[in-house]
């Protein structure tokens, strides 16, 4: 039996950067040598234990075969005749594909550490094109990794075409595609991932809304950028720069959906691009079963994000309809997102990035504003039921005149 760390942790250390996850390869065991030493299996796909004392996953070397369509489709095979470079080319990239014995002495038949010195995410056999699991797996790297320099292969690039164009990746999971999409997005460079799944034509089958804000134009007046799809690029940059939790980064990515079902005619303006983007918006949730936390938001900022912008032009009443439409005075954490939303897409274009948007201290005044109206007073004057409802929207309201009022002054 022999052991040896493969994948990320290889890969990581020897790119100077931290370690999180450790996996293992063990070559030259059974299954029944794994249990006699206590190792605990899990799952029922592949042969994988976790460490009696320190609950790291063990895998046995393993070859795999195609069997049926999309990420699960693979016969596994697992036994001591196994060898390591046999486990190695079956993963996804020669910069995963190197393994690292306790000594540090590196096994290395694919050339990884070449790749990682060029900064080159390479596939390591054609068998990459039999996963379209990977297509999503290689843009979420390069988003990881192209801060430190690292681009697609265009060999690689070609075999992810391929699987694009070749219909497997309709076979994927909703849940399988929604983990990698919801990792790429919190990488530090998140628009990366969408520029090479457009790059490969794999945008256009899994997020064709998306894909078709390309090549729309804007007002320049507003968007010195002009093309939707790169303004969406820039606002979810803008949104890994400024740290934005998941929600406001799935947002950010379908804003503006809604412009890309304008007419040609029309363009560049597009009259209530708002509206016409919310059914975009709840069939991309839908499609990918994104968590309720991420789909109310992508709505809501879709619906209202240029109330966000035109905030210190809005009447105390459509104030207060806004404010109410999220629910500001039980969920304050949910406003505060449509902010950052809103701020991330009004520095997401061309020259603009670092400008102020005094529209959030605005609206967090007016939320402020509004939770400040007192219910008891109007309870010890014998309001109830609807009546007590609408005598708290009329304070709410002169609450915000004089909010308005003031910060005019």
């Amino acid at each position: 039996m022999r052991i040896y760390k493969v994948g990320g942790a290889v890969r990581d250390r020897l790119l100077g950067i931290p370690v999180t996850d450790i996996d293992r390869v063990v070559v030259g065991a059974t299954t029944e040598e794994m249990l006699a030493q206590g190792f605990r299996p899990v799952g029922a796909d592949f042969p994988v234990f976790l460490h009696p004392k320190t609950g790291e996953e063990y895998a046995l070397a393993r070859t795999e075969r195609k069997s049926g369509r999309g990420y699960g489709g693979f016969t596994f095979h697992a036994s001591p005749e196994v060898t390591l470079e046999e486990d190695l080319i079956r993963r996804d990239l020669t910069i995963n594909a190197i393994a690292e014995d306790d000594q540090q002495n590196l096994t290395d038949p694919y050339h990884g550490q070449r790749d990682l010195e060029a900064r080159i995410l390479r596939h390591v056999s054609p068998a990459f094109a039999e996963d379209p699991l990977r297509v999503l797996r290689v843009a979420r790297f390069a988003a990881r990794y192209a801060g430190l320099g690292f681009a697609v292969a265009p060999e690689t690039l070609e075999l992810m075409r391929q699987l694009s164009e070749s219909g497997e990746l309709q076979a994927l999971t909703a849940e399988r595609s929604w983990k990698e999409i919801s990792r790429a997005l919190m990488e530090d460079q998140p628009q990366v991932f969408i520029e090479v799944l457009r790059a490969c034509g794999a945008l256009k089958e899994l997020m064709p809304e998306v894909d078709a804000l390309f090549g729309v134009p804007q007002p320049e007046a507003h968007h010195p950028e002009i093309d939707t799809g790169v303004h969406t690029l820039s606002v979810l940059e803008q949104a890994a720069k400024h740290k934005q939790p998941l929600t406001v980064r799935w947002a950010c990515l379908l804003h503006d959906l809604g412009k890309g079902l304008t007419p040609e005619d029309e363009w560049p303006r597009h009259i209530a691009h708002e509206f016409k983007g919310l059914k975009l918006i709840k069939a991309v949730n839908e499609r990918f079963k994104a968590p309720r936390d991420c789909q109310e938001l992508a709505v809501l900022v879709g619906e209202y994000h240029t109330h966000g912008h035109r905030a210190l032009e809005l009447k105390p009443s459509t104030l207060l309809e806004l404010l109410q439409s999220f629910d500001v005075y039980r969920r304050p954490q949910r406003f505060e997102e449509f902010i950052a939303a809103c701020e991330m897409d009004a520095r997401g274009r061309k020259g603009l990035e670092e400008r102020s948007y005094p529209q959030a201290d605005y609206l967090r005044g007016a939320a402020k504003a509004a939770r400040g109206v007192a219910v008891q007073p109007l309870l010890e004057k014998g309001f109830k039921g609807p009546e007590l409802g609408e005598a708290i929207k009329r304070e709410r309201l002169k609450a915000l005149k004089t909010y308005k009022e003031t910060a005019s002054a």
